[in-house]
């Protein structure tokens, strides 16, 4: 076990809180204008899939479990999970449906994502930052809607709901940030 600062834990990251092992789902910092800051994390305890919040000053000490960060690509999903290899030893791995969350939706067949491993199991699932997706369907442009703050919404080749510029048509490739599931930049190719 490691111990962090509480304002250094990540979405993904495990956590030992009692002697239980905790996947964090959400992280946040807030700094308020007088008081002390805080750190509000979501976390799953991997054991049952009970879902915890917890808050603690930025600068308190949690205990980080050891987890190795592995490369795996995404073969296939069936009744069993979402298949994933090693791409150096070719050992295969199932990650089950709760593990996935909502992260889901992006997988793309042959993505390379990293698993969180702790003892040949997988905790947690770190996706690529951004994916390249198609926009299936988005209502038309506005006449006069030209101000760049503005923002319609949009539906992805993956089934997400999400809001693009006004110039982004149906059909058009975009690239879009896996975290919050918003439009980053028009797709280059």
């Amino acid at each position: 076990m490691v111990k962090v600062i509480a304002s250094s834990v990540r979405k993904g990251n495990v956590l030992d809180v009692d002697g239980k092992l905790y996947v964090v789902l959400t992280a946040n910092n807030f700094h308020p204008g007088k008081g002390t800051p805080v750190t509000q994390v979501d976390m799953r305890r991997i054991v049952d899939g009970v879902k915890v919040s917890e808050r603690w000053r930025t600068t308190e000490q949690v205990e980080r479990a050891f987890v190795e960060d592995v490369n795996h690509q995404f073969l296939y999903e069936d009744g069993e999970g979402f298949h994933f290899m090693n791409p150096e030893s070719y050992d295969q791995v199932v990650v089950d449906v709760e593990t996935m969350g909502d992260q889901k939706a992006y997988l793309q067949e042959g993505m390379v994502c990293i698993l969180s491993m702790h003892e040949g199991v997988a905790l947690a699932l770190q996706l690529p930052r951004h994916v390249t997706l198609e926009i299936t369907e988005t209502e038309p442009v506005v006449k006069g809607q030209t101000a760049s703050s503005s923002y319609k919404p949009a539906m992805l080749s993956n089934g997400v709901r999400t809001s693009v510029p006004p110039h982004i048509d149906a059909g058009t490739r975009v690239v879009i940030a896996t975290e919050d599931n918003s439009y980053v930049e028009r797709a280059k190719n």
